[in-house]
């Protein structure tokens, strides 16, 4: 077998234990998880594929590609949380592969090996996978479409510039298809800046590439618009368009932050990577033109999504992912100059690397603590917040040794910058395992408490009631847990209760509601008809006895 061949099979099979186990072990997260899950779900209820749903009413805010692939899980493996993250343990396994390959293409085997590990090895390219968000498969695609245009830059063959055209535009119209046109503009953004850098016109501006990057771009990325259009739904496409103005403009519900939200997420949340990047902010010269290409559009694209994201006024963690690529090209790149001699590993890389590692698993101590203290910190008035104080009256178990994890990490990292200081492969494979190790932990043993305090005893409620024929709402706060955990059905006819009917009890079942116990007093002042079931974690939920006996459908 030849060792490529048997590379790509050992990469395959690792990212396959690494993402794949357990990935129904916990609730799907509001909002984004359950969003997409069940937007799948109510696919295969309608059967209406074509037509992205949240509650039976079109969803106009993202389109259907990631939403297909959740529906073909669920297919094969039920509607759960694992068929809904299956999709991205696959674009896990998929990503290490193509690093591996564009890696070894590019420089040599070591590199694309090294890539693996180190995108691998860092906190939140791990933690995604085993998420049921979008973007893991969205920042794949657009990375193609980077790597396709500069293979289509560097070319002078003209049936192989046929070629890249085609790839590069077929990918961005995948990454269009999955969450919309932020896929085109980032690379239109990043070519832009590459034409006026290095004022390479002729490659882009010629009818043949534009003539086949149009029009794969168009039947790709524009289909299902079309569809739409044809279908006499162009005022979704209009809604979709008025949401992406609305994202870049204003701050998202739950979703502001500061200016450099997105430079300490990705410093932190792409850790060791991101500190070995550091010394990549200087001037390289390459072997290859190739090479020299690709580190330049990685630059670019770092920071124009850098940038780009610290001007749309929504913050979100992971509208800065597709960084995530160039920060472990760089990381990679440092170190395998490292490791040929070419760099030394400087004190003060050390310095930082040792110290963020510390500052990372400090924090698993402070939460124990935290954890252990809370009925103290809770008596001296220190959180102002009554939800979150209710959230803490949940009953989740914890050990006492879970500050370990990070305790892990710091002894793991400095051993391995002390024990290997003269052998900077074993230095940065030891930094990686342990960043990896320390991740895996991290998902395993604390995301379960995370869930149990933020969403587990809203989610059991609707849980508890699903299939039985009552309605079922939030009042006071955005969720889709409500729709997915109740297994809501599509209504019956075209005549739809309203929620005001539900709130009002004209409807001829029991009605519960759900609120966040700081809304609880104006809730029952509106609707003073529902009683008090219980309080729990920071929830109030409600019952309605229906006084009316309407002969409205089930909804």
């Amino acid at each position: 077998m030849k060792r490529k061949t048997l590379d790509l099979l050992l990469i395959a099979l690792i990212a396959g234990l690494l993402f794949i186990p357990l990935l129904g072990g916990v609730h799907l997260f509001d909002w984004d998880e359950i969003n997409f899950a069940e937007s799948a779900r109510e696919m295969l209820q309608t059967h209406d594929f074509l037509t992205v749903q949240i509650n039976y009413h079109p969803f106009w805010e993202k389109p259907p590609l990631f939403i297909w692939m959740q529906v073909l899980s669920m297919k094969a493996f039920g509607v759960n949380e694992f068929a809904a993250r299956f999709p991205n343990a696959v674009a896990g396994i998929v990503t290490l592969l193509v690093l591996y390959l564009i890696g070894d293409r590019l420089f040599d085997r070591r590199f694309g090996l090294l890539w693996t590990l180190v995108y691998a090895g860092s906190v939140l390219p791990q933690f995604y996978f085993r998420s049921g968000i979008i973007d893991p498969w969205f920042n794949l695609f657009i990375f193609l479409g980077f790597y396709f245009m500069v293979l289509y830059l560097e070319s002078s063959n003209r049936q192989k510039e046929n070629l890249y055209s085609f790839l590069s535009a077929f990918f961005i119209g995948l990454a269009i298809m999955t969450k919309g046109p932020v896929g085109l503009l980032i690379l239109l953004l990043s070519l832009t800046v590459w034409l006026l850098w290095r004022r390479s016109w002729k490659k882009i501006f010629n009818g043949r590439f534009l003539l086949v990057y149009g029009i794969t771009l168009l039947f790709v990325g524009g289909f299902w618009f079309i569809l739409q259009i044809v279908d006499g739904r162009a005022y979704l496409i209009l809604d979709f368009i008025r949401y992406q103005i609305r994202l870049f403009s204003h701050k998202g519900a739950g979703h502001g932050g500061f200016l450099f939200y997105h430079f300490v997420i990705l410093y932190f949340g792409v850790f060791p990577a991101s500190v070995f990047m550091l010394s990549a902010l200087r001037k390289f010269r390459d072997k290859t033109a190739r090479q020299n290409i690709f580190r330049n559009w990685m630059m670019i694209g770092f920071w124009v999504v850098l940038i780009l994201f610290t001007i749309v006024k929504t913050k979100i963690v992971h509208y800065s992912s597709f960084c995530y690529f160039p920060i472990t090209f760089f990381a990679t790149y440092i170190i395998v100059k490292m490791i040929k001699g070419e760099m030394k590993f400087p004190l003060w890389l050390k310095i930082v690397l040792i110290s963020t590692a510390a500052f990372e698993g400090l924090l698993f101590v402070v939460l124990q603590l935290f954890i252990r203290y809370k009925k103290e910190i809770i008596a001296k008035g220190w959180i102002h917040d009554p939800f979150a104080v209710g959230n803490l009256q949940a009953h989740v178990h914890w050990s006492g040794y879970e500050f370990l994890i990070g305790v892990f990490l710091f002894t793991g990292i400095l051993a391995s910058v002390l024990f290997f200081r003269r052998n900077i492969q074993k230095t940065a494979i030891g930094i990686f395992l342990t960043s990896l190790i320390f991740t895996t932990l991290a998902v395993y043993i604390i995301t379960p408490k995370v869930e149990g305090y933020s969403q587990n005893a809203a989610i059991d409620f609707y849980a508890r009631h699903a299939g039985q024929n009552v309605y079922m709402d939030v009042w006071g706060f955005k969720s889709y847990a409500q729709y997915y955990y109740f297994r809501k059905k599509p209504p019956e006819t075209q005549m739809r209760v309203t929620r005001e009917m539900q709130l009002n009890g004209k409807v001829n079942k029991p009605v519960f509601v759900v609120t966040k116990i700081t809304a609880k007093k104006a809730f029952r002042k509106r609707y003073p008809a529902f009683h008090l079931l219980y309080e729990k974690n920071g929830f109030d939920f409600f019952e309605l006895t229906p006084h009316s006996k309407s002969k409205q459908t089930n909804d």
